[in-house]
């Protein structure tokens, strides 16, 4: 097991399996809000989930025990396969107008995604 030995706190706060600090899972998250809006108690939950009881109060304290928003990406966005028709038009050797004008989107668009997202100089 992992300890933190960080000052601030008044013991060893344990980070392994089940402990405070452990993520859970886009599917855990999904379960307690869904168990928690039927009303189910949490430490009904945490043995359904299999997590700990201050864990899952964490959770339903940072959002004020409202389950938050589902993400979901804005249409605008580029998709994946934007994004691999750009790597392709960039190995290609294409301008970004071409590959904009190919995509439908504004060149501002691919440049900004081209910047973003590659670390060497390039140059067409």
């Amino acid at each position: 097991m992992v300890v933190s030995s960080d000052r601030r706190n008044s013991g060893m706060i344990p980070m392994g399996m089940g402990g405070l600090r452990m993520s859970m899972t886009t599917h855990e998250k999904a379960e307690l809000w869904r168990r928690w809006k039927a009303g189910e108690t949490v430490a009904a939950i945490s043995r359904a989930i299999g997590k700990r009881k201050p864990a899952l109060w964490l959770a339903l304290q940072k959002h004020g025990g409202i389950a938050p928003r589902v993400r979901c990406r804005s249409h605008l966005a580029l998709t994946l396969g934007e994004r691999e028709e750009i790597s392709r038009g960039l190995a290609a050797q294409r301008s970004m107008r071409q590959i904009a004008r190919r995509l439908g989107r504004s060149p501002s668009t691919i440049s900004r995604e081209i910047a973003r997202n590659t670390t060497q100089s390039w140059s067409y």
